[in-house]
């Protein structure tokens, strides 16, 4: 088994909102692009202060506009709300598709978290 899959299509849906990424080793993941923002590995997004993410909020419009290839290793993914700072190298979109349901999942925890705690 290929240690680091890597891409051999990638489609831009854009009537389902998603990146459909199809893997040498046969996986394909359908990636919304809500998510992809959400979990963008650029340095706004992951945590300046301590290890946790930034909880990026109302991106569920959110177009990707452009996508740029990075060499041979990632795509530079462009979105309509002017985020681009984020390269999305082949192995982190993998690790994106495998754990799509545990990150959603806590996002959407956090988001609740977040909310509640800003009632009190």
């Amino acid at each position: 088994m290929n240690p680091r899959p890597k891409p051999v299509e990638i489609k831009q849906l854009t009537q389902s909102r998603c990146l459909e990424i199809t893997y040498d080793n046969g996986r394909c993941f359908s990636l919304p692009w809500e998510y992809l923002r959400v979990f963008s590995p650029s340095m706004e997004v992951r945590a300046r202060r301590g290890r946790e993410r930034l909880l990026v909020t109302g991106k569920q419009d959110v177009v990707i506009d452009r996508i740029e290839p990075m060499g041979n290793y990632a795509v530079k993914l462009y979105f309509n709300d002017g985020h681009k700072s984020g390269i999305y190298d082949w192995s982190y979109l993998y690790g994106l598709g495998e754990n799509q349901r545990e990150n959603w999942e806590a996002h959407l925890n956090r988001l609740e978290s977040e909310a509640v705690g800003g009632q009190a």
